[in-house]
């Protein structure tokens, strides 16, 4: 009889963006005869609307078709996810969840949302499956600290500065409010925690698994001590800080899709717009164009961050890709929330320079009552 596979990789999210990105990179780094995954991919919420797809992740190969403008040039071209070799839903396999982060990962890869690292009120540890992914978590690593198992590397990719470090915090704080042991959280404490951002724009699903994605892509993981890139990629970059690619993406690409948004929802644009239509726009084009010159680039100048002008160049390309079809509808999902990190962010990081600049139009989004 032959073994069941076995999966150092353990998954938290069934997005068509890891699928794009984390799964891609893997799949093609195994390709090449690295030694890495494959990957239990793990339904963190009960949403019926995905559960289909936990079929799909048998191992057969997933397409992803990357599609846009590469060096100057149209693109087109299908590549295959090939990691994914067992789905699982947290809700309704718990216990086959457990036993794979107990007997047989390595890492853990989480994308959760931006509001993945939300808890519920007074929810605490029991015999119940969390309703949060957090506590979710807690409660696999007690698990796998109670076997005796060895401490894992985590790599979360929300898109939450040093969302490493949260995570560990947050971890860590869980387990003193919960009565944890402190044995465990020493193991918990010993875990290692990396800090990454991830960055492609990814704009379609194909059912029942797949996706169309830019050619552009970014994993940056800041490096630490112990901690192993999880492959060998050209997408895939060990950065000594992150900070600087984190405020390029949070700040440029990020808060300008949520201006996007702001401004589609504002004007009670078509429900199906795209991206690369509303940017088509002279007058909305010509506030965003407004709003990175007069108010953002002068943050990240004062900042000291110079790549800040040729990166809003590129991001405006990736707006106009005429080959993706990325939705205004999409991106306006947790649309306060995005407002927060992003301009409330920049802000915040404007207020720290001790900078004396008018930003009225980034503080009349945050303001807004929109989302």
């Amino acid at each position: 009889m032959t073994d069941p596979v076995r999966t150092p990789i353990v998954q938290f999210g069934t997005s068509r963006f890891l699928q794009a990105h984390a799964d891609l990179f893997l799949s093609e780094a195994r390709a090449e005869g690295q030694d890495v995954g494959p990957v239990t991919i793990v339904q963190t919420t009960a949403s019926g609307a995905r559960s289909g797809r936990l079929r799909a992740f048998d191992g057969a190969p997933i397409p992803i078709v990357i599609r846009g403008i590469e060096a100057g040039r149209p693109v087109e071209r299908t590549a295959e996810v090939t990691c994914l070799v067992r789905g699982l839903s947290a809700v309704g396999e718990w216990d086959e969840v457990e036993r794979v982060v107990v007997e047989e990962a390595k890492i853990l890869i989480s994308n959760t949302s931006d509001a993945g690292f939300a808890l519920v009120e007074g929810e605490r540890l029991g015999e119940a499956v969390p309703q949060s992914f957090p506590l979710k978590l807690l409660k696999l690593l007690v698990a796998r600290h109670s076997a005796g198992a060895a401490p894992l590397t985590l790599f979360p990719c929300e898109l939450i500065p040093r969302n490493g470090d949260v995570l560990k915090a947050l971890l860590l704080k869980l387990a003193e409010e919960n009565g944890l042991s402190p044995a465990f959280q020493g193991w918990l404490s010993s875990c290692v925690f990396a800090n990454s951002l991830v960055d492609r724009i990814v704009s379609e699903p194909i059912e029942p698994a797949g996706a169309v994605a830019e050619p552009y892509a970014l994993w940056a993981i800041e490096k630490q001590p112990g901690l192993v890139a999880p492959c060998i990629h050209p997408h895939v970059l060990m950065v000594d800080d992150l900070a600087v690619y984190e405020r390029l993406k949070l700040f440029i690409l990020n808060l300008g899709h949520t201006a996007l948004a702001e401004a589609w929802r504002q004007q009670g644009r078509p429900e199906g717009e795209l991206v690369r239509e509303i940017v088509a726009d002279a007058a909305v084009r010509r506030e965003l164009d407004e709003i990175y010159d007069r108010e953002v680039l002068p943050i990240f100048a004062a900042g000291g961050i110079a790549e800040a002008p040729a990166y809003r160049a590129s991001v405006l390309e990736r707006f106009e890709n005429p080959y993706l079809a990325h939705r205004l509808a999409e991106i306006f999902g947790n649309h306060a929330e995005k407002k927060r990190r992003r301009i409330g962010g920049l802000l915040a990081w404007k207020q720290a320079l001790g900078l004396d600049l008018p930003t009225p139009r980034l503080e009349a989004i945050l303001a807004s009552p929109i989302g």
